[in-house]
Formats: structure tokens, sequence, C-alpha cells
């Protein structure tokens, strides 16, 4: 058993009122406030200028779409990029591969990656035993060898026993299919935690560290620890294609580990505004793929089981966990940790339940949630001064980033589609006489259709990452999946930008969010599984 050193306290902050010094808390506090103030501050500024500086406004909104345009064009290149170079990675041996390594080229301390362990948590809520038996009979089909596999199903004390029974379902089918299956409860009601993913995968972190690697004595340093959602149905070579990675990356125990999340276990059973939310979250997660220095661990992710037990788990009191745990670390180790990206697919679950209205209702809370990542800001900036051996250089490539992110999320989809209009309800008969008045529409609407022309391309990918067709689903479907993206303005802003600005605005005034469980259900067993069925991992 390894010990490291404790943590310092500001690296446990989830809200202002943690930190104890009144002066830092003040700070802490008024960084909370600012995302949502920079937003509001722009639609108010925006308005004011439309009624006194029309012609500014005018020049401004036709400067942001021909950057907007830009940007499209910028990221559908990077999504080509990382698309081809996904698919490519997906028909690689990468078992052959890690037995072709040569010892100078493992930079990890293992001798040979027979020696690596998969520690794999399943944090779940009341999702259902199919649901559950999908997710690991997917992890039964990879390549990896299932003796060197531990497997935790993270479950809620707060679910109560119908979740405990599906627990059991799952132990008793599947507990002798790897080298050790731990069952772990998370207590409800423990002080100073947040209910929700993070505070359950710590707690079912630390069990599997006390009862399964300490108890078999399997060293940190050859470990690998993957936190999925419980949905995620895992491609057939994604551990050994991980495990290649962690043993020729530089310094790999000072990395995270991302796949590309695709939402589409159930894509062929959600509406469809539904599927252009989850078809626009996926090609958003192939892009960044290709701008890791700027990237963040998103949803299912891997890290080192070594540098997960440093940095003390995850934190059990963030909303946004995932990417938490990424700033947790970066701040741990003054700036020195990355994102390696994998191009290697996993699949989730697009939104979707009973009823449309139901699903739509799904859609926003998740995009909420998502939103609140802002959370993150006061974070990392709070932490970065505390710390104070982090260059302003490395702090600001992913802060920037960050920052920028979020404001662009609640701002932009409105201030190109609604507020560049303004100018000709609010600039007064002086202004509507002038040539530019009768132009503004028109240029704007000539730009905004050469950007999207650029979404053509993401609608492409949206077809070729499609599981296989269910029986009773026409082809006329590609079809009408191709023409959905008409409904992207729609979408940009009551599914994007309206969730962001929402959140951004309660963490603002100090409503602060908690975690809100995205419901999981599918119509019938995902089309990836029934082909992963027919093949199988070799």
């Amino acid at each position: 058993m390894q010990e490291y050193e404790p943590l310092p306290a500001y690296l446990n902050v989830g809200r202002a009122a943690d930190i104890k010094n009144k002066k830092e808390r003040y700070i802490y506090r008024a960084m909370e406030i600012i995302p949502g103030v920079a937003i509001w501050s722009t639609f108010v500024i925006t308005v004011a200028l439309a009624y006194f500086q029309p012609v500014l406004v005018s020049v401004l909104v036709l400067s942001f779409s021909m950057y907007w345009m830009l940007r499209v064009y910028y990221f559908t290149l990077h999504g080509k990029a990382a698309y081809t170079r996904m698919r490519k990675h997906e028909k690689v041996d990468w078992v052959e591969k890690l037995n072709e390594l040569k010892p100078e080229e493992v930079t990890a301390d293992v001798h040979h990656w027979g020696q690596v362990w998969h520690l794999v948590i399943l944090p779940m809520y009341n999702e259902s035993f199919d649901l559950a038996r999908e997710t690991i009979e997917g992890i039964l089909r990879t390549d990896w060898p299932k003796e060197r596999m531990l497997l935790v199903l993270a479950t809620e004390e707060r679910a109560g026993e119908e979740a405990q029974e599906v627990a059991r379902q799952v132990r008793a089918k599947y507990g002798d299919r790897f080298a050790r299956m731990l069952v772990t409860v998370h207590p409800d009601g423990l002080a100073g935690e947040l209910s929700g993913k993070g505070s359950n995968a710590a707690w079912a972190g630390k069990r599997a560290k006390e009862e399964l690697i300490d108890t078999l004595n399997i060293p940190y340093e050859h470990v690998l620890v993957s936190s999925l959602d419980i949905d995620t149905i895992v491609f057939p070579r994604y551990f050994s294609c991980l495990t290649y990675h962690f043993l020729t990356s530089e310094n790999p125990y000072r990395a995270s580990y991302q796949p590309i999340p695709l939402f589409i276990n159930n894509i062929w059973h959600a509406p469809l505004l539904s599927r252009l939310s989850a078809f626009s979250s996926s090609f958003w997660e192939v892009m960044n793929q290709e701008r890791p220095e700027k990237k963040l661990t998103f949803s299912s992710h891997s890290m080192p089981f070594k540098t997960l037990v440093e940095v003390g788990f995850w934190n059990k009191n963030a909303v946004s966990e995932d990417s938490r745990i990424f700033w947790l670390c970066f701040l741990r180790f003054n700036g020195d940790y990355r994102v390696v990206s994998l191009y290697y697919p996993v699949a989730m679950d697009a939104n979707l339940a009973p009823t449309f209205w139901g699903t739509m209702k799904n859609v926003y809370r998740q995009q909420r949630r998502w939103g609140y990542g802002a959370a993150d800001i006061p974070y990392f900036v709070y932490g970065y001064f505390k710390n104070g051996n982090i260059s302003a250089r490395k702090m600001w490539q992913y802060g920037f980033t960050v920052a920028e992110g979020f404001y662009s999320w609640g701002t932009h989809a409105i201030l190109l589609f609604v507020m560049g209009w303004l100018p000709i309800f609010l600039g007064g008969d002086q202004f509507n006489s002038t040539v530019l008045s009768y132009s503004l529409p028109r240029m704007t609407q000539f730009i905004m259709t050469f950007a999207m022309i650029g979404l053509v391309a993401t609608a492409y990918y949206s077809i070729v990452v499609l599981p296989p067709r269910p029986a009773g689903f026409g082809r006329w479907r590609y079809g009408l999946f191709m023409a959905q993206w008409v409904f992207t303005p729609f979408n940009l802003i009551v599914f994007g930008a309206l969730p962001a600005i929402d959140a951004q605005t309660r963490l603002m005034f100090g409503k602060y969010l908690g975690f809100w469980v995205t419901p999981k259900h599918r119509a019938e067993e995902s089309p990836l599984t029934k082909a992963s069925k027919k093949h199988p991992a070799s």
C-alpha cells in the first residue's frame, strides 16, 4: 500500500462557502459571478448600442458572422482529420502493436504490457439490469485478458433496494467473468459531499484500492482506471488501444486518456431534436481530439491509478466531476498534466424518454448540467493563484479556452440569429433609410448560408458513425437524418445557449445546481451491441 501527502485545502473547494478565509471567499464568489455577468452584459450592451449606435452594431454583426463562418470551417477541418484517424485506429490490431513494443519504447514503469491491469468503475443510480448487462457484456467482448481486469459496480444507497437488487443480479451473472468484481454502496448524506457521480466514483475508487488493488498487492503504477458512465459500450479494442497509448506516451503518469464519446446507442429511436443534440455533441468531441493541448477530460475517460490516488480520487463536491478531475490533477502537479487523445470511440446513449416532451426536458437538463461546468472557472483561477508554481502561459493555454468556450456557448447563437436584427428594429427611421439597413439582413443571411454549408460535413459524419439500422427502419431515414440539420439554429439557441445561460445565471446568483442524473432509456437492445455479438474482438 502506497501513501501520498494530503492535498492542500484549496484543491477541495466546491463553492465559495467552502473557503474559510473571508477575503478569499469573497474573491472566489466574485469569480463565480463573472461568467454570468459577462453573458448578460454582452446582451445589454448589444441592445443599447443597437439603439444608440446601429451602424456600429451592424458592422460588428457582419464581422462576427464572418468570424463564425471561419470558425465553422476551422472546426470542420479538424473534425474531418480526427474522424479519419478514428476510423484508422478502429482497424488497428492494438494487441499486435503491444507485442511488437520494444523495451526502450515503453515509458511507463512496466516491463511488459502483460503486467498492466484495468480497473473499470461503473457508477450507477437507478438504471435497469438490461442496461448494465449491455455495458458489461461490451467489456467482456473486448480483446483485453479478463484475468487482468477488475470491475467495480458503484451503486448509491439513496437509489433504494431496487438498485441493490440490480447489483445483486449483475454480480450473480458476471462476478466470475473478471479477476475480481466488487459492488460498492455509496452512503447517502455524507458530510461535505454533493450527491452525484463524483462522490460515488470517489467512494468506489477508495474501496477498490483497499479491497482489490492492495489486497492483490498490485503496484499502483501497473493499473489503469476507467470511469465509464453506465450506458457506455466500449468498442472491442478500447483497452488494448488505451494500454498502448499509456505505455508509449511521454510522462504517462501525468496524463488522462480520452476516447471519443459517440452518443449513438439508441440514436435510431431518439426524436429529431435529441438526435441533433447528440450528433452535435459527438462531432464536437471528435473535433476536440485534434486539440489535446486545449482539451479537458469529458464523461467516460481513463487515467493511471497511481495518479488518481495521488490526488485523493475525484472531488466529492463538484457537479462536473469529469472536467474537475483534470483541473485537480493540473493544479496538484503544477501544470504538468494533459489529456492524450486516443482517437478511439466509445458509444453512449442519446437522450430518450418514454415521451417526446420528457425527452426534450431531459435534453435541456443535460445541457444545463454540462453548462454548469462554468463552475470550474473560479476553481482553476483560484487554484492557479494559490498554487503559485504554474506558468502564466500554461494557465492561459487551458484557462482562456475554457472560459471563452462557456461564454461563446451562452452568447454566440443568440448574437447570430436573434440580436443581428436589433439595429433594424431599434435603429430608428434615420438608420432604416440607409443602404446598410437594407443590406444587413441579406449580407448576414448570405454569410450564414456559407457557414451552414460547412455543416454538410457534420451531417455526413453523423451518418457514417451510425450503428447498424434496426429492423423496421427504412432507408429513407438516412435522408431524414441529413435534413434534420436545417434545425441547427433552433437547436443552438433552445438546447445550446439557453441552458448555458440558465446554468451560469444560477451560478451568478448563488443558486447552485446539484448533480442531475440523466435518465437512461432504450426502446430495444443497442444495434451496436447486436453487431458486436456478431463480430467480437479476436
